[in-house]
């Protein structure tokens, strides 16, 4: 676990650019939610991760595995937890998109822990500050989106 804990704090060092890009719109609770970066669910590390809400957001390049990919998915489903995908080109060319994807999921899952606020909440006002745009047609993760979605993959979340 202390090796895992290194490499999650080494990829949070070393973002790709695609996940500076979507972070600084995640970060400081500006969907209404909080999210943290490269979050380690054992044997995991997940790109994005909501506490609340137990939604992971996950940037796939191209080097990811598909297959892998929904092994990873269904394993984090059965411990409670919803996995989004996006690709790099997704954020890289639609990113109000991906982000009002991810407000609406946000919203329409129930929270972990009703009725009581996490204890890492932010005591700031809430709220969405994400504009309205297209979202986008929902491509993956297990437990999220419309039936005959499909998953993709990554084994570091």
């Amino acid at each position: 676990m202390h090796d895992l804990r290194n490499r999650a704090r080494e990829m949070r060092l070393n973002p790709t650019e695609w996940e500076k890009r979507l972070w600084r719109r995640l970060s400081n609770s500006q969907t209404g939610h909080k999210f943290r970066r490269q979050a380690v669910i054992a044997p995991f590390i997940c790109d994005f991760f909501c506490p609340a809400k137990a939604l992971i957001v996950e940037i796939d390049g191209d080097t990811h595995d598909p297959a892998a990919d929904a092994r990873r998915d269904q394993m984090l489903a059965g411990q409670g937890y919803r996995t989004m995908r996006f690709t790099n080109a997704d954020v890289r060319d639609n990113i109000e998109g991906v982000l009002q994807t991810i407000v609406t999921t946000l919203a329409r899952t129930p929270d972990r822990w009703p009725g009581h606020p996490h204890p890492d909440s932010s005591p700031e006002g809430e709220g969405p500050t994400v504009p309205q745009a297209k979202p986008l047609p929902f491509r993956g993760g297990v437990g999220v989106g419309e039936p005959g979605d499909r998953a993709s993959g990554n084994p570091s979340c």
